[in-house]
Formats: C-alpha cells, sequence, structure tokens
C-alpha cells in the first residue's frame, strides 16, 4: 500500500489571521510525507456580504448560499484565500496545487434538494463525488492538492459544500488505496468538555460519547458538521480521525477519535 496520506482541514478564525495563518502554512509545510488541504473560506465572505447589507445566514453551522451569496464565497474561497495558501505553502517549500471542484472535474456534486430549509446552491456528496485518479496522480507528483469548500454538479454550476464534507469525503475515498489520517484543525486544542474553557479538550471521544454531548447541547453549531464529518471518516474506514489547534500540529494535545 502506498505511504500514510494525510489530509488536514483548516478553518475557523485561523484563516482569518494572517499571522496564524502563516504559522500553521510553515508547520504543515514540514510534514513528511503526502499531504492533501481543504480549506474553508473564514469570517471574509461573511462580512463583505454585510458590507453589501446581505445577512449571512447559518443553520447549524451550514450556510444558506443564495445566488448572490455564491459569488461572494467563490470569489473567497476559490480565489483569495485558496490562492494565498498555495502561495504561502510554495514560499514555505510545499509545492502546492490549488483546486475548486471543478478543476479536473475533482469534486462533483448535486443541488441539495428543497426540505425543511432551501439552502439554495448548496452541494451535497454522492458516493463517487471524489475524482481520486487526479488526486492520486498529483500526489504522485509530488504536488500538495488545496481543495477548497466550492464544487460544481458537472452541468456548469457551482455549489457551496460544506468544507469539513468535503474534507471527510476525500478522505473515505483514497482510503481503500491508502492508509488515511484525516486532521481537523481549527483555533482550538481539541473538542472541548466545556465550550467556556480551552483547558477542558476530551483527549479520547466515541461515537457514543459524541451523541451525548450533542444530544446536551454541549457542543457548539459549527462543530455539529466537523464532528459528524469526523466519525462518518472513521466508520468508513479513514485510519485515524484527530481534531486539533491549527498552530499545534506537532503536539500532543487534541481529540483524537474513537469507535467506541
Amino acid at each position: 500500500m502506498a505511504e500514510t496520506l494525510k489530509i488536514f482541514k483548516i478553518g475557523g478564525a485561523i484563516l482569518d489571521e494572517p499571522a496564524q495563518l502563516s504559522r500553521f502554512v510553515a508547520a504543515l509545510a514540514q510534514v513528511a510525507g503526502p499531504k492533501l488541504l481543504v480549506h474553508g473560506g473564514g469570517r471574509g465572505a461573511s462580512q463583505l456580504l454585510a458590507q453589501l447589507g446581505q445577512q449571512p445566514q447559518l443553520v447549524q453551522g451550514r450556510r444558506i448560499t443564495d445566488a448572490a451569496t455564491l459569488d461572494i464565497v467563490t470569489m473567497f474561497y476559490a480565489g483569495k484565500t485558496n490562492k494565498q495558501l498555495v502561495a504561502g505553502l510554495q514560499a514555505a517549500g510545499a509545492n502546492a496545487l490549488g483546486l475548486s471542484g471543478a478543476d479536473g472535474n475533482a469534486i462533483r456534486a448535486v443541488r441539495r434538494p428543497v426540505g425543511a430549509i432551501d439552502y439554495g446552491f448548496v452541494g451535497d456528496l454522492p458516493a463517487d463525488a471524489v475524482n481520486t485518479g487526479l488526486l492520486e496522480l498529483l500526489l504522485r507528483a509530488g504536488l500538495l492538492p488545496v481543495l477548497c469548500a466550492i464544487t460544481h454538479d458537472g452541468q456548469g454550476q457551482l455549489l457551496n459544500t460544506n468544507a469539513d464534507t468535503i474534507a471527510r469525503a476525500v478522505a473515505v475515498a483514497l482510503a481503500p488505496r491508502r492508509a488515511v489520517e484525516l486532521h481537523f484543525c481549527f483555533e482550538k486544542d481539541g473538542v472541548l468538555a466545556d465550550v467556556n474553557d480551552d483547558n477542558s479538550v476530551i483527549e479520547r471521544l466515541t461515537a457514543a460519547e459524541y451523541a451525548q454531548l450533542k444530544a446536551a447541547g454541549a457542543v457548539a453549531a459549527g462543530m455539529v458538521p466537523k464532528l459528524d464529518n469526523a466519525f462518518a471518516a472513521l466508520e468508513a474506514g479513514v485510519a485515524r480521525v484527530v481534531i486539533e489547534n491549527a498552530l499545534r500540529l506537532n503536539e500532543p494535545v487534541k481529540t483524537v477519535l474513537c469507535r467506541s
């Protein structure tokens, strides 16, 4: 089997702080072996929407995306944020290549059906969403793929897809080909037992324990899609899944997810 692949998903306030983002990029560039980065867009898109008189709408950490919002998030995610990350990685010595889901047909999605909530131009990922052949080709060439949260439907329509979901889908798709580690990185040291206490990191979290925290409302809204996707990846065969601080990649403090 091929060398272990480490997939990193970066999000949260780290993306909005240039100094912290530079530290993360420098640390990521030093991680040995093949790696892949998935990113969201930080608060920049929401701030621009507010400046344009539009109120960003989130439901359980997921953005409702109308046509105007899709334009803004595409500019931020696939444009500014993606290329800043790629440039930073190049400066740190990692040969990165930025991609949206449409580039090379990397990730194809389907528009989420309208139910109790109309999420607009939001993409869900079918089982065959990820172009594993393309990603393996890039990895074997020594490139570091940098995937943003913009996907496409194959019919010319761009879609906004949750970056945690993309990270999970990519990890699961590549797991039959090689051992995969999935790292969800943000500004906290891991999953917190008390959201008001940064020192209350849960070192080991099972699916049953997460279900209890979720039912009790002890998990912040933005953590729900992250942990839902993290446990789904673990159950689907990803070798290791952790939640950790983007600025402490090489330190032992983190939450390791366990099936039981």
